[in-house]
């Protein structure tokens, strides 16, 4: 479609007709957007007119339009449309130079009732140094107020907005999005008491008898027995009995060597004579069966883990009896 040059001149230009020819070009149009037996307050129109055959190489300037078109009368910008015939068409296709007819018009809304003149349109024209305005007879535009039945009228509150009916393609995502939010907020939940139970568990700390006593049931039995396997058995027995002197009778056993820790126990009211020298007898026994590659005997074997039970099971119930003895002193006083 060829673009026909339309200035907008808002200092050049009037409402009036102007300039040095004033040509009197035809009727202005005006068209309801909305259909309806009458014209009403804030009805839309489109007003303007159409330039028939314009001529290659003319320019056009139209009024401003920015303070309005009359007075109760709100106008919008010029809208230029090129009308076409289906020959003029073919004709522009071919590359054929043929005048066309413009339809030039602005959008106006009316915001007062009665009878409004509406101003003639012009447009300065400019072709081969010829300056024409050509100028276009107005419209009336007829206003009515909205109808009302005086006799019935009756003043109402201004109504709601309508609500429709929700449909499952709208209540689905909401239901998905709950659902998501649910599941995350339980797996949080999940993973606070997860980790708040394992920091219950690791401010645990069990007694030292029972660890003792755990550690040594597992060389219970004669499959420690064989020459090859006694220094694994008397290793973890006496491991886990240092373990637990440490522990109970506040020595360093784990670094001590056998003399030492029971030259440290020697003082132990807890330890008879006899158990004293069973449980010395055991480590003596250990010592020789690691680093001396001695063989136990089957004799020995099976007194091992009944000595270090007995001195296990008799060491921590005395602390046990003595620790209710010492609670109930205080209750007392």
């Amino acid at each position: 479609m060829r673009r026909l040059p339309i200035i907008l001149a808002a200092w050049l230009l009037p409402l009036a007709a102007f300039s040095q020819g004033i040509i009197p070009a035809g009727e202005t149009f005006l068209e309801a957007l909305l259909p309806r037996d009458s014209v009403l307050v804030a009805d839309p129109f489109d007003y303007g007119f159409i330039l028939k055959n314009a001529p290659k190489g003319a320019t056009y300037e139209l009024p401003d339009l920015s303070k309005g078109l009359v007075e109760g009368v709100a106008a919008s910008s010029w809208r230029v449309d090129s009308l076409l015939t289906l020959k003029q068409r073919r004709a522009l296709y071919k590359g054929e130079d043929i005048p066309v007819d413009i339809r030039i018009s602005t959008r106006i809304v009316p915001f007062e009732e009665g009878e409004i003149q509406l101003p003639p349109l012009s447009v300065r024209r400019s072709l081969d140094g010829i300056v024409d305005t050509l100028v276009f007879d107005p419209q009336i535009l007829d206003v009515r107020p909205m109808p009302i039945d005086t006799a019935t009228f009756q003043i109402h509150d201004i109504k709601g907005q309508i609500r429709y009916p929700l449909t499952l393609s709208e209540i689905l995502p909401w239901i998905m999005g709950f659902d998501l939010l649910a599941v995350l907020v339980i797996g949080l939940v999940c993973l606070i008491l997860s980790r708040r139970r394992k920091n219950e568990a690791s401010h645990y700390k069990e007694p030292a008898y029972i660890v003792a006593l755990r550690g040594l049931d597992r060389y219970r039995g004669d499959k420690y027995w064989a020459p090859e396997k006694q220094k694994t058995m008397y290793s973890g027995i006496t491991d886990t009995l240092r373990t637990y002197i440490e522990s109970r009778f506040d020595v360093n056993a784990e670094e001590m060597t056998t003399a030492e820790i029971f030259d440290s126990l020697k003082s132990e009211e807890d330890l008879t004579p006899e158990l004293y020298a069973e449980v010395k007898e055991l480590f003596e026994l250990s010592d020789f069966v690691k680093f001396a590659k001695h063989t136990a005997s089957d004799e020995e074997n099976a007194r091992a883990i009944p000595t270090a039970v007995r001195f296990v099971t008799s060491t921590y119930q005395t602390q046990l009896d003595a620790e209710a003895a010492q609670t109930e002193k205080e209750e007392e006083g």
